[in-house]
Parts: structure tokens; sequence; C-alpha cells
């Protein structure tokens, strides 16, 4: 897992009282590894799902509920996801390799039932 470039900088900031607060939080689906900015190997499934967290504990937040794809747009394989602050464009926010890889058929519905992010 990796925060990105942006997510750094901008919680570096907040150490200088500057405010950094994301309203909502969105999944990207990737066949490969994302990169820091979050824009290789994206899927053809491009539409993001808005994803909900639990309380921060121990230095890592979990998600509290299934982000769902429904008829996902082409035959790939998942293998990793990017974290987003809006729904399409934005700033990337973290990146990192699904537990196992998911091969999908065109029109299949695809799960990430558990997401954790975890700083150490």
């Amino acid at each position: 897992m990796s925060i990105s470039n942006y997510a750094e900088n901008k919680l570096l900031d907040t150490i200088r009282n500057q405010s950094f607060a994301v309203t909502t939080a969105y999944l990207q689906l990737h066949t490969g590894d994302p990169g820091e900015d979050g824009t290789s190997s994206v899927a053809s499934e491009t539409s993001r799902q808005s994803v909900s967290w639990s309380a921060a504990s121990g230095g890592s937040m979990a998600t509290s509920a299934t982000a769902e794809w429904t008829n996902v747009a082409a035959t790939e394989t998942y293998t990793h996801w990017s974290l987003w602050d809006a729904a399409s464009a934005g700033n990337c926010l973290w990146s990192g390799a699904l537990s196992a890889s998911a091969a999908v058929v065109a029109g299949d519905t695809f799960q990430i039932t558990s997401l954790t992010l975890t700083l150490d």
C-alpha cells in the first residue's frame, strides 16, 4: 500500500495548521500497479465507488461497507485499487494491491468487502 504524493503533502501541511479533509472517498479498480498518482493500469471499469470508513484506531482504518461494481465493463483481471477524493478527476490519495487478483467477465458484479488503510 502506498499513500500518494498529494496526500503526503496534505498531511504534512496539517502540521502548519492547514486543513485537510476528504468529504467522500472513492475506489477505482486497476489491472496493475496504479503508481503514486493512481493513473497507471486503470481498469476498463472506470466508475469509482464511494466508500465510508470506521473510526481510525492503532494506525489503521477499515471500510465500513462493501464497495460494489455491477455490470463491469470488460473481461479483465483486477489486481489493484486506488482511492480518490472525487468521483471523477480529483486527487489520488492512496493505492494498493487487492488481497488476491480477481478475473471478471464483462457484465459481472465485483465487490471489495473490506479494505484497511494502515500507517506504519
